[in-house]
C-alpha cells in the first residue's frame, strides 16, 4: 500500500473511530439521530482530519515523534469526536427550542 493509500486509510479509521468512541458521551434518542450524528462524525473527521491532527501534534509538541499515518488517525478521530458531540448538543438545544414555541402555540 502506498503512502496516500495509507493517509487515507487513517482518515477514515479515524473519522470512524470518533464517531464511534463518541457514543459514550451523549447517546443518540433514535436511529435516525445516530445516522445524521454519525454521518456528520465521518465527514468532518474526513476533512478536518489533517489540520486538526496538525494543530493537536503543533500544541503537544508531538510532531517530531509521531508519522503521518498517527498524526491524521489522531486528527481524524478528534475532529470526528468533536463534530459529533457538538452536533447532538445543538439537536437537543433546537428540541428544546421547537418544544417550548409549540407549548405556547397550544395555549
Amino acid at each position: 500500500m502506498n503512502d496516500t493509500a495509507m493517509i487515507w486509510l487513517a482518515r477514515g479509521v479515524g473519522a470512524a473511530a470518533g464517531s464511534a468512541i463518541s457514543l459514550a458521551y451523549i447517546l443518540p434518542r433514535g436511529r435516525r439521530e445516530a445516522a445524521v450524528r454519525f454521518a456528520v462524525g465521518l465527514v468532518s473527521g474526513v476533512v478536518f482530519g489533517g489540520g486538526v491532527g496538525l494543530k493537536i501534534a503543533h500544541e503537544l509538541d508531538l510532531g517530531v515523534a509521531l508519522g503521518p499515518f498517527e498524526l491524521m488517525l489522531m486528527g481524524s478521530a478528534a475532529a470526528s469526536l468533536c463534530a459529533w458531540w457538538a452536533l447532538g448538543f445543538v439537536m437537543r438545544l433546537f428540541e428544546r427550542g421547537t418544544t417550548k414555541s409549540e407549548k405556547s402555540e397550544a395555549r
